[in-house]
């Protein structure tokens, strides 16, 4: 079985060790070369032909995103992985970066206490991204601890049962790697008088849920916060869970609110998206709408089994247009998506499923019609 070849970019010796240590201790995975910044990663990629790129954000001579745009003139589908530093200017950096093809990110680890525990953090969270994206991209065959069946003519995920579509008074969603530009794609399809409520887990760190916030809001037509204690959800709004920190949704005196919490990680993630939709299934039942989109691991998986339990609705990305088939993947093929759909044709489902069962403004309408005519175009 070949092995994965991964070219390290970091200016910071320490660093390039570090990583290529621990991907080198991995028997699927080999350090074809390293760089120490961007003109010498460009020089060498040409020579090395690697599978993948780690490439730091901040770098002197030519950084990470300079990196990236000169990458994607010649190379569109090289995987790249950029290897943030958890500060706003990184924060901003990585998002960027995403913005201009970027695959996927990984925040340095900080504050872990010891050497170990940095080492530790690079296994655990850089390892599985670089398989998950290899084997999506570029079809190499490594073994992944969790990742559902891909599909095939012989297997093929089977829908949920067909029911009756209850009126849908919450949106939530759930999304991992890939999902920045997933969000970017699809936040700005709903109207501004989208008449609920849209609640969403993307699995990232402090300081990049509120810049990736801030981004959609600006892009979009409806508002979108990252979520805060006591936030009242109303329509036309959305909330992203911020880093670190669960978010849930409550009932208080009659209205529905957000709160927050660091209870223990589940699925290794925190926020988690099973935490969100357990309390999404409690409070709003055969009223919500769940939509797993693309991202590593079965994170949501268990939630959707609640919300399908209690009679809700549930969508997922389909395997093609997600950057890795893992989320949305599991719920397919447990048989709990009530549709399994392309990244460009979910807003058109959830607006069609939001108008089911209530008066709609003509203005709604024809927002619906407008995206379904493109998508058959």
């Amino acid at each position: 079985m070949p092995k994965i070849r991964i070219l390290v970019v970091d200016d910071s010796v320490v660093v390039r060790r570090m990583v290529s240590d621990v991907l080198a201790a991995d028997p699927q995975l080999e350090v074809a070369a390293t760089a120490a910044n961007g003109r010498i990663a460009l020089a060498k990629i040409p020579q090395v032909n690697p599978d993948i790129v780690i490439l730091d954000v901040e770098m002197p001579e030519l950084d990470g995103l300079g990196t990236l745009v000169e990458i994607r003139k010649s190379l569109p589908s090289l995987p790249v992985i950029m290897y943030s530093t958890l500060t706003e200017r990184g924060a901003e950096a990585t998002l960027d970066a995403l913005s201009k093809g970027a695959t996927d990110y990984v925040a340095k680890p900080s504050n872990v206490g010891s050497a170990a525990q940095g080492l530790e953090c690079i296994r655990t969270q850089l390892i599985p991204k670089i398989k998950a994206i290899c084997v999506r991209v570029l079809g190499i065959q490594v073994s992944l601890p969790l990742a559902p069946s891909p599909i095939s003519r012989t297997n093929v995920p089977r829908l949920a049962s067909p029911r009756r579509e209850e009126r849908i008074d919450i949106v939530a969603i759930g999304v991992s790697t890939g999902g920045p530009n997933a969000l970017a794609s699809l936040m700005p399809s709903f109207p501004s008088d989208f008449p609920v409520p849209i609640v969403i887990v993307q699995h990232m760190p402090p300081v990049f849920t509120r810049l990736l916030a801030e981004r959609l809001s600006a892009k979009s037509q409806i508002v979108v916060e990252e979520g805060s204690m006591g936030a009242v959800l109303k329509s036309g709004c959305a909330w992203i869970a911020p880093g670190d920190y669960h978010m849930v949704v409550a009932s208080n005196n009659g209205q529905i609110v957000l709160r927050t919490h660091q209870g223990p990680p589940e699925n290794s993630c925190r926020p988690a998206v099973d935490v969100l939709f357990r309390s999404v299934a409690d409070v709003y039942k055969l009223h919500a709408l769940a939509v797993e989109m693309t991202g590593m691991g079965q994170d949501g998986l268990r939630g959707c089994e609640l919300i399908r339990e209690l009679g809700g609705q549930i969508l997922a990305q389909d395997q093609a247009s997600s950057v890795v088939w893992g989320m949305p993947g599991f719920v397919a093929n447990a048989g709990l998506a009530d549709k399994i759909l392309p990244l460009d044709e979910i807003a058109v489902e959830i607006i069609r499923r939001v108008r089911n069962g209530r008066d709609s403004t003509r203005r709604f309408v024809a927002l619906s019609q407008t995206l379904e005519s493109r998508i058959s175009r």
